[in-house]
């Protein structure tokens, strides 16, 4: 996608990722107006907003605003599963770029029970409720991805678990991540197999949470006093090919469609994997993690197992992979992972992110995936 202007992240707020007995707009309301906070400019400048949430009846993100005093401006509700939060994170982007909008408001929200997927979203329950021990299936898919990843390139369950361990230990500093315990290899191991090679302490728990984001222009950034903002300098969102799926089970998990993305919006920013400082990406599995290194082009396809096991991926590495926790550690609140994403990029490369800041962070790399299908990757700088 061609970009026409510069789009700049002004503000950016999100609740602590747990299962809590708030409403969702309460958790709305605390993540946007912290990302108020931190823009200092007043949400009637809101030209138009980007709801995304998965569960739930049409026109949730129109009640969200309106118990704010927020009304009149159009408000897009978005659902595409996982990628959803940073599907309204990328349709803003649009809006700014285009210049049709000077500044926008794109938020996500989900609230989760305990349990699978399957068990409790519309379109899957139905599944569920005929195969109720059945394997939840998107650790089929990931786990099916992974068993494929070992048949072609010796990757080792040793791999896939330390990378939970990894994002575990970048947890223990995150104050608004669900689990904040380190766990040892052992232990993560030994934990209960959900779907050979995955345990449970290698898939990411359901949550409660919100996230938001504000984008504007340059020159409304200017106007309001940020001479330095982050900026997302380049971003695609892809879906999936036929042919990915002639991949095997590698392409059902969006290794296709996120390789496009990353290339699209390395491209538009014009830099490449060896800029970038800071990664979150979607670990919703750790084979996911994994697989994802070669995605974003980190290293050859095969070789994710040497960037794990040679610390390339944590404090002291190459990169640092998912300093927030990940999805593994910090939680997936469905609509709100891809905003809590820009969330901790935005605060990495401001220097905001307190005990888990990665130092001399300037560029950092967002990624998103979810099935069915859609992609997001977006490179920030600062």
């Amino acid at each position: 996608m061609k970009k026409n202007r510069e789009v700049c992240v002004i503000g950016v707020g999100m609740t602590k990722f747990e299962r809590c007995d708030k409403r969702y707009v309460e958790l709305v309301h605390e993540s946007i107006n912290e990302a108020l906070k931190m823009a200092g400019t007043p949400a009637s400048d809101f030209e138009q907003a980007y709801c995304g949430y998965v569960e739930g009846m049409s026109a949730q993100g129109q009640r969200a605003l309106y118990e704010m005093g927020l009304g009149g401006l159009p408000v897009y509700n978005v659902h595409n599963y996982c990628s959803t939060g940073s599907n309204a994170l990328f349709l803003g982007w649009q809006a700014i770029t285009s210049g049709i909008s000077e500044c926008i408001l794109a938020f996500g929200f989900e609230k989760m029970k305990k349990g699978s997927l399957d068990s409790q979203l519309t379109g899957l329950k139905e599944d569920f409720k005929e195969n109720e021990k059945k394997t939840p299936q998107a650790a089929v898919f990931f786990g099916n991805g992974g068993r494929q990843h070992m048949e072609l390139y010796g990757t080792t369950k040793e791999q896939f678990a330390k990378i939970s361990v990894k994002n575990h230990r970048h947890s223990v500093n995150n104050p608004r991540s669900q689990y904040r315990n380190e766990v040892t290899l052992e232990e993560v191991l030994g934990s209960r197999e959900i779907y050979d090679p995955l345990t449970v302490l290698q898939c990411c728990p359901t949550s409660d949470g919100a996230g938001a984001a504000i984008l504007c222009s340059e020159e409304y950034a200017r106007r309001h006093g940020h001479t330095n903002p982050v900026k997302i300098t380049g971003i695609s969102m892809q879906t999936d090919l036929l042919e990915d799926f002639g991949l095997g089970h590698l392409g059902l998990i969006g290794v296709g469609m996120s390789k496009r993305a990353a290339k699209n919006a390395y491209e538009m920013a014009g830099v490449g994997p060896n800029d970038v400082q800071v990664i979150e990406l979607h670990d919703c599995f750790s084979t996911n993690e994994l697989v994802s290194y070669e995605s974003l082009g980190l290293c050859p396809e095969g070789q994710g197992g040497r960037l794990i096991d040679e610390n390339e991926v944590t404090y002291g590495g190459r990169w640092v992979v998912n300093p927030s926790g990940g999805l593994l550690s910090k939680g997936h609140p469905l609509g709100a992972t891809g905003l809590a994403q820009c969330f901790e990029i935005t605060s990495q490369l401001m220097g905001r992110a307190e005990k888990r800041q990665v130092e001399g962070a300037r560029v950092g790399l967002q990624h998103n995936v979810g099935l069915g299908g859609a992609s997001v990757v977006a490179v920030y700088q600062r």
